[in-house]
């Protein structure tokens, strides 16, 4: 006959998953955040004007028309 699991099992599994959670998003928190590595990263870019323009043209491009 198949042990049933009981609620104060499933708890202790849960609480187990959790901690383990808790501690693995513990480790990622000290990464340094993308978009800070991202900022300023072309400012050196000799067509960085040019960048910009492309990508506001594109997203423009990208956008619903205006209502009727």
């Amino acid at each position: 006959m198949p042990h049933e699991i009981t609620i104060e099992e499933r708890l202790t599994a849960l609480e187990r998953e959790v901690a383990q959670l808790r501690q693995r998003l513990d480790q990622t928190t000290g990464r340094e955040n993308w978009l800070d590595r991202v900022i300023g990263s072309m400012k050196d870019e000799p067509d960085f004007d040019e960048v910009v323009k492309l990508g506001a043209a594109f997203r423009q491009s990208h956008r619903p028309p205006d209502g009727p």
